[in-house]
């Protein structure tokens, strides 16, 4: 993979801290890289991209009812379809992600062929199990 779209939704920061960290982690392998918040997308960006990862905090109520908030449904929603490229989701959250990842997916209705992998973190960082599911993801 030569270049890789990284796009994330932040309410406190750490989703954020998230994203930046899987970047700085891809671009050390020497894929170039645009990290963009949801709400700087612009679907240009899409086109040079071989891969996609779509990033979001979970929202609900700590242990159950995980879902995306309303901005990033709203950013899923006014996507248009992303069938050639390769796709990985990741979150961030407090006590567990639950349905996050196959509420992500339904919001992309389709949109998007198979993700390839999802990725969460509790604290923003990233692990060595992160590492080498992006290393897969970026052969």
């Amino acid at each position: 993979m030569k270049n890789l779209l990284i796009t994330y939704n932040s309410k406190t920061g750490k989703t954020k801290k998230y994203a930046e960290e899987i970047n700085n982690y891809i671009t050390s392998k020497g894929v170039k890289t645009a990290l963009i918040s949801i709400d700087e997308f612009d679907i240009a960006l899409v086109k040079n991209a071989e891969g996609i990862l779509f990033g979001a905090w979970t929202n609900g109520l700590m242990i159950f009812l995980q879902h995306p908030d309303k901005p990033w449904v709203k950013f899923a929603k006014d996507l248009p379809e992303i069938k050639d490229k390769k796709v990985g989701l990741f979150t961030t959250y407090l006590l567990a992600t639950g349905s996050m990842f196959k509420k992500m997916k339904i919001h992309l209705g389709g949109k998007i062929s198979e993700s390839m992998f999802e990725l969460k973190s509790k604290k923003g960082k990233l692990s060595d199990h992160d590492k080498v599911l992006l290393d897969n993801f970026i052969k």
